[in-house]
């Protein structure tokens, strides 16, 4: 799908994308639909992808991972976005991961890691509740020290790999009465842990093999250990330095699905016939096309900056959150006029691009509102 090699591309880098792109394909994308309609992808592809090296690939082999950088993880993106897939939860894995890579204890960090790296371990974040989205301060799921445990309550909502979780990173209160500085993150083990319980698997507009789920926490205990970091209160601050990561994913992943939507509407509107002769032919499609095209590589000039970014460690919040509100409103952009490009078969889910629309919705959503990122941004000027 890419005219041209980005710039923080090598040949070593090459072959690491023909790997995971023969990976995606056999895998992944021929197991689509099933994954649709259980709304789950199976247990065994991650251990297939931990085999490959895949899940935690910018992680250093010493806690587990396959020691590359941040663009061993772009190709992941990249490939899934271009297959189609949005069921593979990796993006969330790796966020869990990171949390525990940056902000976790040494302890935590050998126990978790090997595991979210190899796939025994399934990983999940928990933030967002029935009354609490963008504002992580709102959030009411508690943490109460009761000797060598705390004891968690509360519940949450629209968690990405909440049916197939086995660690999730749970955002809770410690404190109610001293805001942000009452925020902690838990990591909590759900094989019988008496009191979790996972609800539903909630039907979505879009990328309906995503299990997300809710979740119930009913006097859950867990080890005092298991504090993310071993100090109370840090919760919030490990969220704004983690959210960065997160956003860059998403921008990543969108500007990929604009390429991969646009190649789609070429081809389409170069066999598709109207008063005989193509749809490419017709200026009103030309011109909309070569808008998208002129769109789509701004966004690939801009997302592989903020690749190299996350490479060399330079990356801030700022970018971050430009990234993912450009990236994620050109993604609705662009697919709602391949859509019309389509017209009636762009309505059909048998064609690729009908499912991609349907999936795009949630990016100006997830990961911090188009709302949010424009309010960071607000507080640079």
């Amino acid at each position: 799908m890419i005219n041209q090699r980005s710039p923080w591309m090598d040949a070593d880098l090459e072959l690491y994308r023909s790997t995971v792109r023969r990976f995606v394909q056999t895998e992944i994308a021929t197991h689509a639909e099933k994954w649709r309609k259980q709304q789950h992808v199976d247990r065994d592809l991650w251990r297939k992808a931990g085999e490959l090296g895949i899940l935690l690939a910018d992680i250093s082999d010493e806690h587990g991972g396959s020691g590359g950088t941040y663009a061993h993880m772009a190709i992941l993106f990249e490939e899934l976005a271009y297959a189609g897939d949005s069921a593979f939860g990796v993006h969330v894995h790796a966020i869990a991961a990171h949390y525990i890579l940056n902000q976790g204890t040494e302890e935590q960090k050998r126990k978790y890691l090997p595991l979210l790296a190899s796939g025994e371990m399934v990983g999940a974040i928990a933030m967002s509740e029935p009354n609490a989205g963008s504002d992580l301060q709102g959030i009411r799921t508690t943490a109460v020290r009761d000797g060598d445990d705390y004891i968690i309550n509360g519940s949450k909502i629209f968690i990405s790999n909440g049916y197939l979780a086995d660690l999730i990173v749970v955002v809770t209160k410690t404190d109610s009465k001293a805001g942000s500085k009452g925020v902690s993150l838990f990591l909590l083990e759900t094989k019988g842990a008496a009191g979790f319980e996972v609800g539903r698997i909630l039907e979505k507009l879009g990328q309906k093999g995503q299990d997300t789920c809710e979740l119930f926490f009913n006097n859950v205990r867990i080890p005092a250990a298991n504090l993310l970091g071993g100090v109370e209160g840090k919760g919030f601050a490990h969220l704004m330095s983690e959210l960065p990561y997160e956003r860059i994913m998403l921008g990543v992943s969108a500007v990929a699905r604009v390429e991969r939507a646009l190649a789609l509407t070429i081809d389409y509107t170069k066999e598709r016939k109207a008063f005989g002769k193509p749809v490419f032919e017709m200026q009103n499609t030309r011109f909309k096309l070569a808008e998208m095209k002129t769109e789509a590589v701004i966004a690939r000039t801009f997302i592989d900056d903020c690749i190299q970014r996350v490479i060399d460690g330079t990356m801030d919040t700022t970018i971050a959150s430009m990234a993912k509100l450009w990236c994620s409103e050109l993604e609705c952009k662009v697919m709602d006029e391949c859509v019309q490009l389509f017209g009636g078969y762009g309505y059909m889910l048998e064609y690729p691009i009908t499912q991609m629309y349907a999936d795009a919705r949630v990016q100006r959503i997830y990961g911090g509102t188009s709302e949010i990122m424009k309010e960071i941004i607000a507080r640079s000027l």
